[in-house]
C-alpha cells in the first residue's frame, strides 16, 4: 500500500482537516492545525507532502522519525501539529486496514468508558455558575472554566478576589463533588499564580491549568508550596522531549499534552507512558473538532492514568459549527453520566461527513485569537 494523496479543508469555526489517500482506497483522516495558524500548519503539511507520496502508510514510526529529526530543525508548535495530523490519519489507515480501533493496535483497551468534561463561561468569564449547572443537569460530572481576565506581573487583589468569588458561586451551584477545573491560561505571572493559587485551594479544585505559561515551569515548584491543589500543564509542549524534564523534577500532577500539537496518537502514548512512570496524571488537550477528540479517545482507551478527557461541544470558540457537525454518525461521542464509550469502530472510530467538509472548506474561516493589552498599554497574554 503506498500513500497517493494529502488534501487538507480549512473548515469553520477554527479547524484544519487533513486527508490521506493511498492505493487502496483505504483513506485516512487527521487533524493538523494550531490555532490561529491554520494556513501555517497547511503549509508545513504540503512541504511535508512530498516525502509521503509513495511511501508506506503502515510506517508510522519511520515516517515520524523522518519528519521529525531529517528536517534537521526540529519541534514547536508548527512542525508538531503537522506532523501529529499526518500521524492520525496514518493511524486511521492502519486501523481500517486491519478492521480494529487504534487503541487494539497499542495494546488494547484498560477501560471501558472515559470521563469528559465541558467549558463554561468563556475568554473572559461570566454567568458560570448557572452555567455550571446547566451542564451538570446535562450529565457531565465535571466543567472547567478560566479563572481570570488579563493580569499584570503584579496586580490587583479585588481582581484575584473577583475571580474567587466566580469560583466560589461555581461550587455552590454543583456542590462538592463535580470536578471544577480552573484554567490559569498562561495569564497569570508567578506573583500572582501563587497567590491565586492559596486562595483556591478552600474551593477545592479538581486541578489548576497552565499557573503560569510553559516557559516559566520552572516557577511550578514555588507555586506549588502555597496550595495542594492538583497542578496541570502541556498544551504548549511537543513531544517526549518537551515533557522530560517536567517529569524528572516531579513539579506537576497532571499533563495535557494536545494530540494535534505534541507529535500525534504514538508519541503521546509515549508521553503518557512517561508520566505513568512518574505518577503522573494524564488529561489531554482537546478544544478543536472530531477528528482530534477521536484521537484523544483513541489515547485514552489505552492509557492507564488518562482520568479526563476535554471535548469541544459547546465550547465559546465554536461559533457556526460546531464538534458534531462534521460526523455522519454523530452518536460515537454520546456522553452518559460524564463519561463517552470506548469507540469501537475502525481506525480512529468516527466517519467524517466528506461531503459537509467540502460544502465547509468552500467557506473557510481566518480564525485568530484576540489581542488584549493591560491597563498601562502593554500587551497581556490571552
Amino acid at each position: 500500500m503506498k500513500i497517493t494523496k494529502l488534501e487538507l479543508f480549512k473548515v469553520p469555526p477554527r479547524w484544519l482537516f487533513l486527508k490521506v489517500e493511498t492505493d487502496e482506497g483505504i483513506c485516512g483522516w487527521g487533524e493538523p492545525v494550531v490555532e490561529g495558524k491554520a494556513d501555517t500548519v497547511r503549509a508545513a503539511v504540503n512541504e511535508m507532502a512530498g516525502y509521503l507520496i509513495g511511501k508506506d502508510p503502515m510506517r508510522i514510526e519511520d515516517i515520524f522519525q523522518v519528519l521529525y529529526r531529517a528536517g534537521f530543525y526540529r519541534g514547536g508548535p508548527i512542525l508538531s501539529s503537522a506532523i501529529s495530523g499526518i500521524e492520525q490519519a496514518l493511524w486511521d489507515i492502519k486501523g481500517k486496514f486491519y478492521h480494529a480501533p487504534v487503541y487494539d493496535l497499542l495494546g488494547g483497551a484498560c477501560r471501558d468508558r472515559t470521563r469528559v468534561y465541558c467549558w463554561i463561561g468563556g475568554d473572559r468569564p461570566n454567568e458560570v455558575g448557572q452555567a455550571a449547572k446547566e451542564k451538570i443537569a446535562a450529565g457531565f460530572t465535571a466543567v472547567k472554566m478560566n479563572a481570570t481576565e488579563e493580569l499584570h506581573y503584579i496586580d490587583s487583589f479585588s481582581k484575584i478576589e473577583a475571580a474567587i468569588a466566580r469560583i466560589a458561586a461555581v461550587r455552590e451551584a454543583v456542590g462538592p463533588d463535580v470536578g471544577i477545573g480552573i484554567d490559569f491560561h498562561g495569564r497569570v505571572h508567578k506573583s500572582m499564580a501563587k497567590v491565586l493559587a492559596k486562595e483556591l485551594e478552600p474551593h477545592r479544585p479538581m486541578f489548576i491549568e497552565e499557573p503560569v505559561l510553559p516557559e516559566n515551569n520552572e516557577a511550578l515548584r514555588e507555586i506549588a508550596r502555597y496550595t495542594s491543589c492538583p497542578i496541570a500543564t502541556g498544551e504548549r509542549m511537543y513531544t517526549r522531549w518537551g515533557f522530560k524534564e517536567l517529569l524528572a523534577q516531579g513539579i506537576v500532577d497532571i499533563i495535557q499534552p494536545d494530540l494535534s500539537h505534541a507529535g500525534g496518537i504514538l508519541e503521546t502514548r509515549k508521553i503518557a507512558a512517561m508520566a505513568e512512570a512518574y505518577d503522573v496524571a494524564v488529561a489531554p488537550h482537546c478544544p478543536l473538532g472530531p477528528i482530534a477528540l477521536a484521537a484523544c479517545l483513541q489515547l485514552d482507551t489505552c492509557s492507564p492514568n488518562a482520568f479526563i478527557q476535554e471535548q469541544s461541544l459547546g465550547i465559546h470558540y465554536n461559533q457556526g459549527s460546531d464538534l458534531l457537525d462534521y460526523l455522519k454518525d454523530k452518536s460515537v461521542f454520546e456522553y452518559q453520566d460524564g463519561f463517552v464509550s470506548n469507540l469501537t469502530g475502525p481506525g480512529l472510530g468516527i466517519e467524517v461527513d466528506e461531503e459537509k467538509v467540502r460544502a465547509m472548506a468552500a467557506i473557510g474561516h481566518d480564525w485568530k485569537n484576540p489581542v488584549w493589552r493591560q491597563e498601562d498599554g502593554t500587551v497581556a497574554e490571552w
